[in-house]
């Protein structure tokens, strides 16, 4: 018998997604803008076509962004001077304007990383252990740290230390790589709760209708009555068996949460009919939605909806970790505003229309059991 149960994972993506590298991308040095697209530069292609023999024409080169060399004629897919082409273009068409990157493979093809998916099955279990047990929140457990505030809590919950952490028995591989076709750029903004929109950014993202493929390992060894004798697990193995429902529940609740929030803004029908959509969803077995990447929000990353249910706690939170930014009043929701996707369009004097559009990262995931 096999010591460990595999999962055949296919990732749907239903809004898009989102995963950086850290990077930001500068126009006219590391991208271009041409014909309602954007054009990434293979810069080491776009250096060896020029005549680096002549000596004034070096010393323009070093003074030169790299995207001023191109003609209209080589803005060809097939020129060798572009790594690859988006659909559609920021916002800011200025010189140094940035754009952030989306995490791809060494040949520019992009990926869903295991991490990512693993950190997010991560969250949702902790949610719903916490929902089981009825945990009650306690300042004496919280961390002095902002990003280890939680830790006392996933240790009572995985485990209490990285060699006892019972989600060493899930193992998630990288996916396969898509076609960089896949890609798209998207204008973002944080929307408040009047429907005001600020804080623009612009980003590379995988478009929504794209298919993800990975592997999902259960080490069962790790839940024999050795590794139970040894404390490596507590009720992890049940926690793990009912993975995808645990999941989908969490999924469910930030959903309909969104929903509310949304529905109260005029502006945000959009977004408010998606979260409509998904709030009832009820996949078939071994089938759940989940968020992953950035833009998903606080609560998705955090204990955040449970922790909501506790206004005195909540709020020495947000004060203590000064989580919220301008004024805010005791007792004002938490958080304030969302990132949204934006479409941009023209109103009849010309001028930039941006309407919200979609949130981020929202993703159906199958799973089939390999036969061993």
């Amino acid at each position: 018998m096999a010591a460990y149960t595999i999962y055949d994972l296919n990732v749907s993506i239903l809004t898009p997604l989102h995963i950086g590298t850290g990077r930001e991308l500068l126009h006219q040095y590391d991208y271009s803008i041409h014909g309602g697209r954007t054009w990434r530069l293979n810069e080491s292609a776009l250096l060896d076509a020029q005549d680096v023999e002549d000596p004034a024409l070096v010393e323009k080169l070093a003074r030169t962004p790299p995207a001023q060399l191109l003609r209209s004629q080589d803005y060809r897919p097939d020129s060798g001077l572009f790594s690859y082409v988006l659909r559609g273009t920021p916002r800011s068409e200025a010189e140094g304007a940035q754009l952030r990157e989306q995490i791809k493979n060494v040949f520019d093809r992009p990926y869903l990383p295991g991490s990512s998916l693993k950190g997010a099955l991560r969250t949702a279990l902790a949610w719903h252990h916490w929902r089981q047990h009825d945990i009650q929140p306690e300042m004496s457990k919280i961390g002095r740290r902002r990003q280890w505030a939680a830790q006392r809590y996933e240790q009572d919950i995985f485990g209490p230390d990285p060699n006892h952490d019972f989600l060493r028995a899930l193992h998630v591989s990288d996916s396969a790589s898509v076609d960089p076709e896949r890609l798209l750029i998207l204008n973002a903004r944080v929307m408040n709760r009047r429907g005001g929109l600020a804080a623009p950014v612009e980003m590379e993202a995988v478009a929504p209708d794209t298919q993800f493929h990975l592997t999902l390992k259960i080490d069962d060894a790790l839940f024999s009555d050795w590794a139970v004798h040894n404390r490596l697990h507590r009720d992890g193995a049940n926690l793990l068996s009912d993975l995808s429902r645990a999941v989908q529940d969490h999924s469910l609740t930030l959903a309909r949460q969104e929903r509310t929030w949304f529905a109260a803004i005029d502006n945000a029908k959009q977004v408010a009919g998606f979260y409509h959509q998904i709030a009832n969803i009820r996949p078939p077995a071994r089938r759940f939605l989940i968020s992953l990447g950035w833009g998903t929000g606080w609560a998705s990353k955090t204990f955040g909806p449970h922790l909501q249910q506790h206004r005195d706690f909540m709020e020495r939170i947000v004060r203590d970790f000064r989580l919220a930014r301008g004024r805010r009043q005791p007792g004002d929701p938490f958080p304030k505003s969302r990132r949204v996707v934006v479409q941009i369009s023209r109103d009849r004097q010309g001028r930039p229309v941006e309407t919200p559009a979609a949130p981020f990262g929202w993703c159906l995931v199958e799973m089939k059991e390999r036969n061993q």
